[in-house]
């Protein structure tokens, strides 16, 4: 089948766009207000865009309490989601208002971060500590921009010591939650390496 993106008609039950682009890394964001209630929220349009120095970017749609606070202090912790934590997760997806500690809410134990103000989930197999670099609005065909993209450099990695064996990170020993399409998600349990041709 082909469909017009613009248009949107592909006839479906549901859009299928996101079952498409997918697996999705999910990305458990940590934030602090200005009045310092710590939140958390997780973001599955994610990913990482450079290697050196690290950037990594998620998608918000419409500005949440997540974009908010970054843009009022500029820091946020990316916190990756094992299969253990996939309900504690699920929890801090609850629409709930900004003098609502989504740590406290699903029973989540934190950590301090050694570069930026906010918590970190201590039990996140890793966590990224970001600084904001850039906003970008994500204007509809109207013009009007209700999504953002939210750019931010690393500077700072913590990484749970079990996951690293022989001087490597063992990604499928982390069990990484990741999301799909509609309300579906999948758990990486297995890794294999093709290398690239010389």
């Amino acid at each position: 089948m082909f469909y017009d993106a613009i248009k949107n008609n592909h006839g479906l039950a549901n859009d299928p766009f996101k079952a498409l682009v997918a697996p999705r890394p999910i990305a458990w964001i940590s934030t602090l207000g200005a009045d310092g209630i710590a939140n958390l929220a997780p973001y599955s349009f994610f990913n990482a865009f450079a290697q050196s120095p690290h950037y990594v970017a998620f998608g918000s749609g419409p500005r949440k309490d997540t974009l908010r606070n970054i843009e009022a202090n500029g820091e946020f912790a990316v916190n990756l989601v094992s299969h253990g934590q996939r309900e504690q997760m699920n929890a801090t997806s609850a629409s709930v208002g900004p003098q609502t500690d989504e740590f406290d809410l699903a029973g989540i134990s934190r950590m301090p971060c050694r570069m930026i103000t906010p918590p970190r989930v201590a039990d996140s197999p890793a966590s990224l500590e970001c600084r904001l670099f850039q906003v970008v609005p994500l204007p509809q065909d109207n013009g009007v921009a209700d999504d953002f993209l939210v750019i931010g450099r690393v500077v700072g990695i913590h990484i749970d010591e079990r996951f690293i064996s022989d001087g490597r990170v063992d990604t499928a020993a982390m069990q990484l939650v990741a999301r799909l399409g509609y309300s579906e998600y999948a758990t990486v349990t297995e890794a294999w390496r093709m290398r690239r041709p010389d």
